[in-house]
């Protein structure tokens, strides 16, 4: 409460001697300089928190994709379960039932599925 009515006094001192009150310079760090501040940390954090580990995950299902094999259990974005039986660049045949085999893109497929527990 001391601290309000010293800054009300101080300002209606200025107001009486004439120099001008600073007006919207105050503020934790004070005018623009501590806006560009705040602005700079809140992206460091955003970067540190979002950006830097989903460029993790991208890289290990990039690793994951380009190490699949013949015979690896995986499931695809769309749900579909399945064993590969043929790979080629850009697409994988995988085997979703005995005699039933499906072509699927790479890009879809999204984890291998032999390190999951089994279902009783």
């Amino acid at each position: 409460m001391k601290l309000v009515a010293f800054l009300q006094a101080a300002g209606e001192a200025a107001a009486q001697t004439g120099a001008p009150a600073q007006q919207g310079a105050g503020g934790l760090f004070g005018g623009n300089s501590g806006f560009l501040i705040m602005m700079l940390l809140l992206f460091v954090v955003m970067y540190f928190f979002m950006i830097r580990p989903q460029q993790k995950k991208q890289k290990e299902l990039r690793k994951f994709r380009e190490s699949l094999q013949k015979g690896d259990k995986v499931v695809s974005s769309g749900g579909i379960y399945g064993t590969i039986v043929e790979l080629k660049d850009h697409y994988a045949l995988v085997e979703v039932d005995q005699n039933v085999k499906i072509r699927i893109d790479k890009s879809t497929i999204l984890k291998d599925m032999s390190d999951m527990p089994q279902a009783k």
